[in-house]
């Protein structure tokens, strides 16, 4: 109790402050906590008379470091020099990412909401939050000691080794299913064309459609051996899942699931199939569904960082997207419109067999691509009003798609930045 009531007092550029030495030592390492130690006298400026140590210092800034010694939350003024503020704090040793983050934002001219500002956060929170429950509980099960682990496994690929295999292994075999469910719907269209175009089913031979059969019970048992690999995975995923409502919430667990169902249809109604044909192209159309697998991808791949600040960008600017593709829209059928009337009354007889277009649905087309600057030129003008209108309508789409690029570049840097501070940050609190 004595050391805690033991006083210090500080002489900040003429200005004089007094504190308990209790309060220095909160941050241990910095500048200001070893001004506690025995020693201090003679490391620092420090007068015996007035007993206070002096540094020719900004008393201004210093005043926001010792309430930040006081509450845990550094704050600064908004009018002070960026320079000037990060000299202060490296001389008392605090670093920039302790700065709150409402001060931040104004010392960076950023016009974010407080809530955006942890908005990149919420799904690594939300993400653990199960598992933390988990791991509170008293119960010394198998199931429960075991659950954070074999879930983080399967569900969280970086986060050890043989997560980083077993990821490894589901890439494989989501490649290898989307592989072979295109060679399965090459093989079928073949054969459907070869058979059904001239001749009937009934009228070809059982033996001519024996290298089909080969080639489609080949291709059967690799995607079930596929198939079998993502039962046990989703399987053990849904036994270990720390909450099983939020597990089917999720798309992908969806997708998951039914993927699971076209293989072992196929199998129950294999002799069907051999008697229907048309039956195993329409299984074919469901087997589209293992193309969505391909998103998992992206779980099962370490998301930079500036990928997830451009998606977080994109949401946030979503009303003004919505608004662009209005303006567009309204672009299309005005200059599309235009364009039909423009080259059908400035028509000269003698075009009659030349115009490119036929009605006006190819003219929204040509506008439409002609606004987007892609331009493929299979629909151009042959009128004077028709060249007029495509002029027009070029121009207006380079403004239509060129003037929102600063708000949207404006937004993206915002973003970014906030996400790299919020990385030092962290960075920090784990040292």
């Amino acid at each position: 109790m004595e050391g805690s009531k033991e006083k210090i007092i500080l002489n900040i550029g003429g200005v004089r402050y007094e504190t308990y030495s209790s309060t220095l030592q909160t941050f241990p390492g910095t500048k200001l906590c070893s001004l506690t130690e025995p020693h201090a006298s003679s490391i620092y400026d420090y007068d015996p008379t007035t007993k206070e140590f002096f540094f020719d210092r900004s008393a201004e800034i210093f005043s926001y470091v010792l309430n930040y010694y006081r509450t845990k939350h550094f704050h600064c003024p908004i009018d002070t020099c960026r320079s000037v503020l990060e000299e202060e704090l490296a001389f008392w040793e605090i670093n920039e990412a302790q700065l709150a983050s409402c001060c931040w934002l104004k010392l960076n001219n950023r016009e974010v909401q407080p809530e955006e500002f942890n908005i990149l956060d919420e799904n690594e929170q939300t993400d653990d939050q199960c598992l933390i429950v988990q791991t509170e509980r008293r119960d010394l099960s198998w199931r429960t000691r075991w659950q954070p682990k074999i879930w983080s496994m399967f569900e969280k690929p970086f986060s050890s080794f043989s997560a980083k295999c077993l990821a490894f292994v589901s890439l494989l075999f989501i490649v290898g299913i989307v592989i072979v469910f295109c060679e399965e719907t090459k093989a079928q269209f073949e054969f459907f064309t070869a058979n059904f175009t001239s001749v009937g089913y009934s009228e070809v031979s059982h033996n001519d459609h024996e290298p089909y059969y080969h080639q489609a019970a080949y291709l059967l048992h690799l995607e079930l051996f596929c198939v079998l690999w993502f039962t046990f995975e989703f399987s053990v995923r849904f036994c270990f899942c720390p909450d099983k409502k939020l597990f089917f919430q999720n798309p992908l667990n969806v997708v998951d699931f039914l993927s699971l169902f076209p293989v072992y249809i196929e199998l129950f109604v294999a002799g069907q199939i051999q008697r229907v044909p048309s039956l195993g192209l329409w299984l074919g159309f469901v087997r589209v569904i293992y193309l969505l697998k391909l998103l998992k991808i992206s779980k099962l791949i370490e998301t930079p960082l500036i990928l997830r600040v451009l998606c977080y960008t994109l949401k946030s600017i979503l009303r003004e997207i919505c608004i662009l593709l209005m303006i567009l829209a309204f672009e299309t059928l005005f200059f599309g419109s235009l364009f039909f009337y423009g080259e059908l009354l400035g028509s000269h007889p003698s075009y009659t067999g030349e115009l490119h277009f036929t009605d006006i649905l190819v003219c929204f087309w040509w506008a439409l691509i002609t606004l987007t600057t892609v331009g493929y030129g299979d629909i151009i003008p042959l009128t004077t009003a028709g060249q007029v209108t495509a002029a027009l309508a070029a121009v207006f789409g380079m403004l239509t798609i060129i003037i929102p690029i600063p708000i949207f570049l404006v937004k993206f840097k915002t973003y970014y930045d906030i996400a790299i501070f919020k990385q030092k940050l962290k960075r920090n609190k784990k040292l």
